[in-house]
């Protein structure tokens, strides 16, 4: 019988406590799957004020007005709360008022790494309040990322800390600190070696947090197959492609999985009728549904399209609007959720303003949760043709919900989608190649031409339906790579 962990995981955003993205679902289900696994795991996450209701949560006051020292000079006052997220996981609140409780946004502040160096080091000092001797510290994304770094300098004395090894996992290498890598000063660049900074110094502004991680982490992982590949080349590799070469053999790769308790359509209190893959028809009184409410012409033969993600350039927004007249001369409808960049929200606005019995534009995240599962229960097509994708929840949980992907050959889409071919009758989706317009037209032209098909399209969809994606066997890839760093 193999030894069971001590877990910890760091992240800046915890489902349903806070969540700007996929990292919140991540950082809520791997834990899960981890302790259903009988492993021992904690979660650590910022207090923000203003997001998070703290009676609503049942949270408690565990510890008051703590000192936590940055460095020899300069400390900071912290209270900690406790809450759970199911029975026997408990999840840790680093709270802050001036640095967390100032603002309705969870990012977005001038001081960015200020405040997540603050919660980093309120982080370890927590782990060791708690006597908890982790085996694994598990950080998550740039946020968490001098974590690593700590446990090799400032704390390498640590009582409690002394056998943890680190993970570092890559969401997304776009974000490295709390300001766009790209827009640093040469001469301010950190090259992941010195002391940090003072928080009174301007230069902590420029400390490359996800840098520092690669360096000191003891295994580092992405979260899909190809993406560890691309990440590696210059074209994906965000200026850090050379130390993740050099890392290579501590570099790895595993897929996200989904929870399927949270997203489960035969018991998803958020849809109209509840379904499975043995009654697949119920997901046309979900679309008639939708069209009532988003006052679309009710017509369950129309093809419905739906994208549930951060309206940017990343996501393939950039396509989306260079076929948008031509897609909306078809006979389709298509539903927007997310927020994000301004110019593409305009456009869509201006679009859905011209036809508004096609194109539906609902650009919240509040607005987002509440009709997620709902859109993807009443939608026919799931559209993410990323220009760079880590891995993609949403093309996962659109397929749970019978909501069939068209997605570009990238990252986690090549390694969760597989093209479909009506022959056969093998595949899960529509997938291209290139990143252009015209290859994005040609693969939803391909997908109308399919699902004009009634069996070959209802086969799909019950196929799709029974994939497997949960988190278990991620949850469990995540313990033997663990014990890879426990080696």
């Amino acid at each position: 019988m193999s030894k069971k962990l001590k877990i910890v995981h760091i992240a800046s955003e915890v489902s349903p406590f806070s969540k700007t993205g996929g990292l919140a679902d991540v950082a809520r289900s791997l834990p899960k799957a981890q302790k259903r696994l009988g492993h021992e795991v904690v979660v650590i996450t910022p207090l923000y004020g203003q997001v998070i209701d703290k009676k609503k949560n049942g949270l408690k006051l565990i510890y008051d007005n703590v000192k936590v020292y940055l460095n020899s000079k300069e400390a900071v006052r912290i209270n900690y709360w406790k809450g759970y997220l199911m029975d026997g996981l408990p999840v840790y609140f680093i709270e802050n008022k001036k640095y967390f409780s100032q603002r309705k946004a969870i990012y977005g502040s001038s001081h960015e790494n200020a405040r997540f160096l603050i919660f980093d080091v309120a982080a370890l000092k927590l782990i060791s309040l708690l006597k908890f001797e982790a085996d694994i510290v598990h950080c998550h994304d740039w946020q968490a990322g001098l974590i690593p770094f700590y446990l090799k300098t400032d704390f390498r004395y640590s009582k409690t800390l002394k056998k943890a090894k680190t993970v570092f996992t890559i969401h997304n290498l776009v974000f490295q600190l709390g300001h766009n890598w790209w827009e640093v000063p040469v001469r301010f660049k950190d090259y992941g070696r010195k002391r940090i900074p003072h928080l009174s110094d301007k230069k902590i502004e420029y400390l490359n947090f996800a840098k520092r991680a690669i360096l000191s982490a003891d295994i580092i992982n992405t979260v899909s197959e190809q993406y560890r590949e691309e990440i590696m080349t210059k074209k994906f590799g965000q200026d850090l492609q050379r130390i993740l070469a050099n890392r290579e053999d501590r570099l790895f790769g595993i897929v996200n999985g989904i929870d399927y308790k949270a997203y489960n359509p035969a018991k998803d209190i958020g849809l109209y009728k509840n379904y499975d893959s043995k009654k697949t028809h119920r997901k046309k009184l979900n679309k008639e549904y939708l069209q009532k409410k988003f006052k679309l012409p009710m017509d369950a033969k129309i093809p419905l399209f739906c994208t549930t993600s951060r309206v940017t350039f990343q996501k393939g927004f950039e396509l989306i609007l260079k076929i948008a007249e031509q897609l909306l001369q078809l006979d389709i409808q298509f539903i927007v959720i997310g927020s994000g960049d301004k110019t593409y929200l305009k456009e869509l606005e201006k679009l859905s303003k011209k036809y508004p019995e096609k194109l539906v534009v609902i650009p919240s995240h509040e607005e987002n949760q509440k009709y997620e599962t709902l859109v993807y229960a009443g939608s026919d097509f799931f559209l993410l043709p990323s220009y760079h994708e880590p891995c993609g929840i949403n093309q996962l949980i659109a397929m749970r919900y019978g909501c069939v992907p068209i997605v570009r050959k990238v990252g986690g889409l090549n390694d969760t989608v597989t093209n479909f071919n009506p022959t056969t009758g093998k595949g899960t989706g529509f997938v291209f190649n290139q990143f252009d317009e015209l290859s994005l037209f040609e693969a939803i032209v391909r997908a109308l031409e399919n699902y004009k098909h009634k069996n070959t399209w209802r086969n799909l969809v019950v196929r799709i339906m029974q994939e497997s994606n949960s988190w278990e066997i991620p949850a469990k890839k995540y313990i033997l790579l663990y014990r890879k760093a426990l080696k």
